[in-house]
């Protein structure tokens, strides 16, 4: 029963809009109307500017973290403590707030990450900045670090709950940059500024 409740507060953080609440707070407008139509850093960057951007990335960040932190604070283990991760990021893709159409999870993962395998997610940061420096493409550097995660974290000696977790993280992802793909194959995709 705890879990539940557990599991339910992290859907309910993961489900807050980040990237709409700073928009108002920028009164740069709903950015679902303009740029990419995504409420992630990458568009609030575009639509509402850098400073903006890196606060979105930092509040969808901490929804992951804080979900894990939770957790651990109530004595889970790493079972509960990865759904937890989950579920805050199943609040960011599909949040009950807006209709369920959020995000694609990039900054929220980043957090869930960061909280149950920091080795392991220095290493997919490191691969992000590598792929998106070279590339110009935040989609392209996105996608090649949440299809290396699972590796790394594998590589830690981390658990099979978090393995698990990670694969599960990072399929969606990819699968949330399905447009985004198609658009990279017809060399239609935006670079980032």
């Amino acid at each position: 029963m705890k879990a539940l409740l557990l599991w339910g507060l992290a859907y309910l953080l993961g489900s807050v809009p980040v990237g709409i609440l700073v928009s108002e707070w920028f009164n740069s407008g709903d950015p679902r109307k303009s740029g990419s139509g995504n409420i992630g850093a990458t568009n609030i960057a575009r639509t509402a500017g850098k400073k903006a951007g890196l606060i979105t990335l930092g509040g969808d960040c901490l929804k992951g973290f804080l979900a894990v932190l939770l957790a651990r604070w109530f004595g889970a283990g790493d079972g509960v403590a990865a759904i937890a991760g989950l579920a805050a990021f199943a609040g960011h893709l599909y949040p009950v707030f807006l209709g369920f159409k959020g995000g694609k999870g990039v900054a929220t993962a980043l957090g869930i990450f960061l909280a149950l395998a920091p080795g392991a997610t220095l290493m997919g940061i490191l691969i992000f900045a590598l792929v998106t420096g070279i590339s110009g493409f935040v989609s392209l550097g996105s996608i090649a670090a949440a299809f290396t995660m699972p590796v790394f974290i594998c590589r830690t000696g981390a658990g099979w709950k978090i393995v698990y977790c990670a694969m599960l993280i990072s399929a969606l992802i990819i699968y949330k940059h399905k447009d985004n793909i198609l658009r990279l194959c017809q060399n239609q995709e935006n670079r980032l500024f």
